[in-house]
């Protein structure tokens, strides 16, 4: 996880009072955050609105309103001041005035005036932490609610065709439904970020704290320094473990990268290759149990399915995705003649898990309480308490085995304390950008439940492809691309679910998870897709390579995040279980599809592959996603034929190199 100062590195440092204010500020968020998690629950229209005001003022703290690389000077204090005092407004009034909120019929104006207020402050928010595109697609809705014969600009009624045609609704009538009930900013995609995502998210930044990203990266390398490719593979486990408690793509790349990206280099890859080689391991981290960002949790939310549950489903598609990965760097290696890196340069195994076993106890206890049926935000909560209780034991052990003293004991309650607060200031700096883009998801949602845009969206979308569902999802990609370019993926996947999951479920008859969980998986590939692949650029960053060149080489590794979805589709047993030997037939042949497709786009498995072998491979591939088994079945005898056949010729190679050598 980073900060913003990681990610702008020209960014002017701020004084010494405000670093300070953020700090008390962040460490009284998350303690709040705590409180409410594992002691005394709030309901909805007190956590929500409490947490978005803490955010808010964060928000307006952290990000001047000049940009990060401009001091803030006096004039900037005079907007970001009444700013910060809109933002406690924002957080507070909701609950002060709960009791005659929920008892009238219609809305106070001054309860309307405040909704016009938060609604304002969201979106300047949100433009601040996520961006402008965050912002110009909330203020789109904004004004799409109000364009119809009976809203407050008829005029643009006009300018609609007509399925996206509306009565159109008053400024009172949608302040009040932005922010005076359940279905606006302070929804489900606000209430997920309030409750399940920030726990996490500070579970995540006491791990980081403690030194847990540096035991997962030199786990990694231990494991695979040694084999041709070495740091490239590290990089591929070490994001799948870092993905798993990060919240963000672009963190992940900052993180692991630093150390990855300068290795593959190293070692051989090309710049824009091991850039690559990261954003695309990185994405993946997303997709990855038990967080997966803040996915889970608005998807047990919208589906009403277990939040275990939807973990449990997605162990095998995630290890899918990083198996691709790691076959497609595997090739590259094996293609350019590299090798591992030397035992000297590398962490052993025993030292490394010797050092820092501990980091895995609380993952022990995350993954058993979430099996034994707690719910996420008590698990989130004590797996926060194992990692202190963990931390802490091995610090008193070390202690102890070093000749305890006063003077020393004293020392190390101090660095305690120290990391403790560092941890919860940091978990609520990275909790700002999600919350912020939850809150303007709420302010789209409230607008597509007022206005019916859900229907009708999903109406012109079965109009564009004429009812055929490879076409379907073909949409969904491109609008999935289209919306990433502006929109973090937690945002992108709760407006494209909204506007295409009813035709997905309804019209496609695609079963409900396993429609989240498509859109889920294609609202990633912003990060990795050009012409703005945000993963892809950081990557670019750090490797000092050309950012396109590098944002095409991510979306070459991480062509899994296409492919695995379709097989969701096509062969659902996968996801909702079935007959044990279908799940695993349609298992096989899913890892089978994958290696096929690997070997067509590299030209090389076992060793060079025919143009000719690679043009039979592709209908073999196709056969596989046929929903007809023995359409299945021809496929995998093809692909498996082919695959065979490239082994006996790169063992027959291999043989005649080596007696020509003798």
């Amino acid at each position: 996880m980073t900060t913003e100062n990681d990610i702008n590195p020209e960014a002017v440092a701020q004084p010494r009072i405000v670093l300070r204010a953020i700090m008390l500020i962040g460490i009284a968020l998350s303690l709040f955050q705590l409180w409410a998690a594992g002691v005394q629950p709030l309901g909805l229209f007190f956590q929500r609105p409490i947490h978005l005001g803490f955010i808010l003022v964060l928000c307006f703290l952290i990000f001047p309103v000049f940009g990060l690389d401009r001091p803030r000077g006096a004039l900037g204090w005079a907007i970001d001041g009444p700013l910060i005092l809109c933002g406690i407004a924002a957080g507070a009034w909701v609950p002060l005035n709960i009791d005659t909120i929920a008892n009238q019929i219609f809305p106070r104006q001054i309860d309307v005036w405040m909704g016009i207020l938060t609604i304002l402050v969201v979106l300047e928010g949100a433009r601040r932490a996520v961006g402008l595109g965050m912002t110009i697609i909330g203020a789109a809705f904004l004004v799409y609610a109000f364009a119809g014969n009976r809203g407050e600009l008829p005029f643009l009624s006009d300018w609609m065709p007509g399925i996206l045609n509306h009565r159109g609704y008053s400024l009172d009538r949608v302040a009040s439904q932005m922010t005076l009930g359940a279905e606006g900013i302070f929804g489900i995609p606000l209430g997920v970020a309030a409750t399940f995502v920030f726990i996490f998210v500070l579970f995540g930044a006491f791990l980081e704290a403690t030194g847990a990203g540096k035991f997962f990266i030199d786990l990694a390398y231990a494991a695979t320094g040694r084999q041709r490719g070495g740091p490239a593979k590290a990089a591929v486990i070490a994001s799948a473990g870092m993905g798993s408690i990060s919240g963000s793509a672009i963190a992940n790349v900052v993180t692991t990268g630093a150390f990855t990206i300068p290795l593959m280099k190293k070692l051989g890859y090309r710049p824009a290759q091991a850039g690559g080689i990261e954003a695309a391991a990185s994405t993946g981290g997303q997709i990855m149990p038990p967080l997966m960002g803040a996915g889970a949790f608005l998807m047990s939310e919208f589906t009403r399915v277990p939040y275990v549950d939807i973990v449990l489903i997605s162990i095998f598609p995630a290890v899918l995705y990083f198996g691709i990965v790691y076959l497609l760097v595997h090739i590259a290696a094996v293609k350019q003649g590299m090798t591992g890196l030397p035992g000297s340069e590398l962490p052993r195994t025993r030292a490394v898990l010797a050092e820092g076993w501990h980091f895995l106890l609380p993952l022990v206890a995350l993954i058993a309480l979430l099996v034994a049926g707690y719910s996420p935000m008590r698990v989130g909560f004590y797996a926060i308490l194992s990692i202190m209780a963990a931390a802490g034991a091995r610090a008193l052990w070390t202690f102890a085995a070093s000749g305890p003293t006063l003077s020393a004991f004293v020392a190390l309650c101090r660095t305690g304390i120290k990391l403790t607060l560092d941890a919860l200031e940091l978990g609520a700096r990275n909790a700002v950008a999600v919350s912020m883009a939850c809150a303007v998801a709420g302010i789209i949602v409230g607008v597509v439940g007022l206005t019916g845009l859900g229907l009708k969206f999903s109406a012109m979308m079965i109009a564009f492809s004429g009812g055929n569902l490879l076409l379907a999802l073909l949409l969904v990609v491109i609008a999935s691309l289209i919306l990433g370019m502006g929109l973090p993926v937690t945002a992108a996947y709760i407006v494209l679910i909204i506007l295409v999951g009813p035709a997905l479920t309804e019209e496609f008859g695609i079963p409900l998870l396993i429609a989240h969980l498509v859109v889920f998986w294609y609202s990633q590939d912003s990060n990795v897709t050009p012409p703005v692949a945000l993963a892809g650029f950081a990557g670019a960053a750090i490797a000092g390579s050309k950012p396109m060149e590098t944002s095409v080489q991510a979306w070459k590794y991480a062509k899994g995040l296409y492919l695995i979805p379709l097989f969701m589709v096509f062969n659902e047993e996968i996801i909702l279980g079935g007959p044990l030997l279908l799940v695993l037939w349609s298992g096989a042949i899913a890892i089978l599809g994958l290696v096929a497709f690997a070997a067509v786009l590299e030209a090389f498995l076992f060793g060079p592959m025919r143009i000719w072998m690679r043009l039979l491979l592709l209908p073999g591939i196709v056969a596989l996603f046929w929903p007809s088994l023995t359409v299945e079945f021809v496929g995998a005898a093809l692909v498996v034929a082919l695959l065979a056949l490239n082994w006996a010729q790169s063992k027959g190679d291999r043989n005649g190199a080596a007696a020509a050598a003798g």
